[in-house]
């Protein structure tokens, strides 16, 4: 039951991030004078891993764990689709948005940002989609281990 609430918690962290990150934060990329852009960028990537480091970790260990030994009566079921959901906003992280990060800390551009920002946002529904379908899972998950 613990590994559950604690998967919850991480889940619900990282879903409250991602839409704020969704709707106010990316967005607002584009409005960054592109003279700053650059440092911007740079600043932003070390800022939000000190937020997003410590949950996205206790996700990741919290899917291994739940896989191994699931809770009460569940099934491995639900933890196999929310450590897949998890491994699929990783690859997307990595993917996609991380090297739209790099061009944003090299960009001299306005138009090139708008780009780069356009793209971010756009491909950052991945994420955003997952997460939040990951703590509904979570959510499913610590009800049946309440049981």
């Amino acid at each position: 039951m613990t590994l559950a609430l604690v998967n919850l918690c991480a889940a619900g962290v990282m879903t409250g991030v991602i839409w704020f990150t969704q709707i106010v934060h990316y967005p607002l990329f584009a409005h960054i004078p592109v003279d700053c852009s650059p440092a911007y960028a740079i600043d932003n990537q070390r800022r939000t891993s000190y937020v997003v480091g410590l949950p996205m970790v206790t996700e990741g260990i919290c899917a291994v764990a739940l896989f191994a030994n699931p809770p009460g009566a569940m099934s491995r079921l639900l933890p196999t689709l929310s450590g897949l959901i998890l491994a699929v906003v990783l690859a997307s992280t990595i993917s996609l948005q991380v090297p739209r990060h790099a061009e944003l800390t090299t960009v001299t551009d306005s138009r090139a940002v708008h780009d780069i920002v356009s793209r971010l946002v756009r491909s950052n529904w991945i994420r955003t989609i997952g997460w939040t379908t990951r703590m509904l899972l979570a959510a499913v998950m610590v009800a049946i281990a309440a049981g």
